[in-house]
């Protein structure tokens, strides 16, 4: 990496007092990237013209830029202040020593984050590299309980006067179908979201040979945790294996690790919920336990199994933070499953039509909205939300986002961007660059293992979001780099920095 690092030194020296054409050819003829396409244009939003443009007009792979497409929408059509409303409602009657005959039903509204996110002040926290990237170095969990929402909602019922139930726990998932994955992380896609329907293991090392301790979150009462972890020697590298979680009969959720790590600080993975509805169920059912409210016997003797979703059978309700954080959450970290669900939830909140036409519905609704914007949506491709399956145009991005920059929701859009070596996904990207700070852009990786060279494959690479120049002026730029391979420990990064050198470069540099 010091290597790497040096030719960014070496190269950054070279082109001072280049214009940006200059600047970008130097970077692009670069050995590195002799077999790769760049895309990359860049506009003037005073003024609608375009200043650079290369390869404009061809189809890149985008990564998650698709996010700014997703996100901005949604943005768009739900507004700034939408908020989820998430209710459990009682099926049954609830008799004078306050037993209900019925099950508790948890109603899914699609809200992302059903977690520790959400902050006293009514913010949601957010770490550069998130929990659900534990693969990343540097990867965090936040602090506080991940089951917090389902504790506040435990006591609301306990305070309409529940203090058991014959009947069961369920998760009402019929907002839109629970099941598909994302193609990022294969994190389950699902009208309930909690702690981002992963689970956190933080495994702890002690001594050579010792055992290493493991902390599970968040953590059911119903769950075994089986742990055959050791510690290795000082020059070992971590070896961890999870499966799981699985359900068993009886309830319980068991999650398995085995494998070693050095001694030293402790390391974050995750495991993938596979059904988030019966996770959440097992989980809100411990919580009413810690609350006061026991089940007392199976559905058999509820009255019915339907839930009926009015106001004498609401029972509790959490009120989510205003959209706006939520935008925030998933452009600042690039949260997959947030933005998985992105059609999902413009076809079942805006169009109306929940269930399993919500997804095509909603990608309807996106076209629609980019045609009435009079963007040319043949530069445009996408089949997922987060930017798994998804091809644009450097010029069909430029032109999307010169738009959202004249709508009244675009300072919200705008802030929630990561900064050029300050947060989010680019908190180490050109951090020592004179443009750090003065770039706010999103960034995407899409890469493949190339078994051929066992190296990685970048076949997408992206940055697209906005330049505030030196001279105080507003540029919209996207820059693609696809097909580059490399050492898969650093080869991301290090066309990531790459992106990121010539965004600054539009920082300071001349336009023919």
């Amino acid at each position: 990496m010091q290597r790497l690092t040096g030719l960014f030194v070496l190269f950054a020296t070279l082109t001072v007092g280049q214009n940006f054409s200059e600047r970008v050819q130097s970077i692009a003829s670069r050995p590195e990237f002799k077999h790769a396409r760049f895309g990359v244009e860049v506009l003037a939003l005073d003024s609608g013209k375009v200043l650079y443009q290369l390869n404009g007009q061809q189809l890149f792979v985008p990564g998650s830029t698709t996010k700014l497409l997703s996100e901005g929408i949604a943005l768009a059509l739900l507004g700034p202040d939408y908020r989820f409303h998430t209710r459990v409602y009682r099926t049954g009657a609830v008799d004078d020593k306050g037993i209900l005959s019925g099950d508790l039903v948890i109603q899914a509204s699609g809200d992302p984050n059903l977690s520790n996110r959400i902050q006293p002040d009514g913010t949601l926290a957010f770490e550069n590299v998130d929990h659900s990237y534990s693969a990343i170095a540097g990867s965090k969990a936040l602090p506080g309980d991940p089951l917090a929402v389902l504790h506040e909602l435990a006591k609301q019922v306990a305070a309409a006067g529940i203090h058991g139930f014959r009947g069961k726990v369920r998760v009402d998932v019929d907002l839109f179908p629970e099941g598909q994955r994302e193609l990022g992380t294969g994190v389950v896609l699902s009208p309930i979201m909690l702690n981002d329907n992963v689970l956190d293991l933080v495994v702890t090392p002690g001594a050579e040979g010792d055992p290493a301790s493991v902390e599970v979150a968040p953590k059911p009462l119903a769950m075994v945790l089986r742990s055959s972890v050791r510690t290795g020697a000082n020059d070992s590298s971590p070896q961890l294996e999870i499966s799981g979680p699985e359900a068993g009969p009886d309830g319980s959720i068991t999650v398995s690790i085995t494998g070693s790590l050095p001694p030293g600080k402790a390391l974050l993975r995750t495991a993938t919920m596979p059904s988030p509805s019966e996770f959440t169920a097992s989980a809100f059912a411990g919580a009413l336990r810690q609350a006061g409210i026991e089940p007392l016997s199976d559905s058999s003797d509820s009255e019915g199994s339907d839930a009926k979703y009015t106001p004498e059978f609401l029972v509790a309700e959490h009120v989510s933070p205003p959209f706006s954080e939520e935008v925030k959450i998933t452009l600042k970290v690039s949260q997959n499953l947030h933005a998985g669900v992105a059609p999902f939830l413009i076809g079942a909140l805006v169009a109306g039509k929940p269930g399993e036409a919500a997804y095509q519905i909603g990608f309807d609704r996106m076209r629609e909205y980019l045609e009435q914007a009079g963007l040319d949506t043949s530069g445009a491709g996408q089949s997922d939300g987060a930017g798994g399956d998804a091809f644009f145009t450097p010029d069909f991005m430029v032109r999307y986002l010169e738009f959202i920059s004249k709508q009244s929701f675009f300072p919200v859009f705008y802030r929630a961007l990561p900064i050029l070596g300050k947060d989010g996904t680019l908190w180490d990207i050109q951090a020592d660059s004179p443009a750090a700070g003065h770039v706010r852009a999103k960034t995407g990786t899409y890469a493949v293992y190339n078994a051929l060279a066992q190296n990685l494959m970048v076949t997408g690479k992206g940055l697209a979001g906005f330049v505030e120049r030196k001279d105080g002026k507003r540029l919209a730029i996207a820059i693609y780099a696809n097909l580059i391979a490399g050492d898969p420990a650093t080869i991301a990064h290090h066309v990531g920095n790459t992106l990121g050198e010539i965004a600054a470069a539009a920082w300071d540099a001349e336009f023919d």
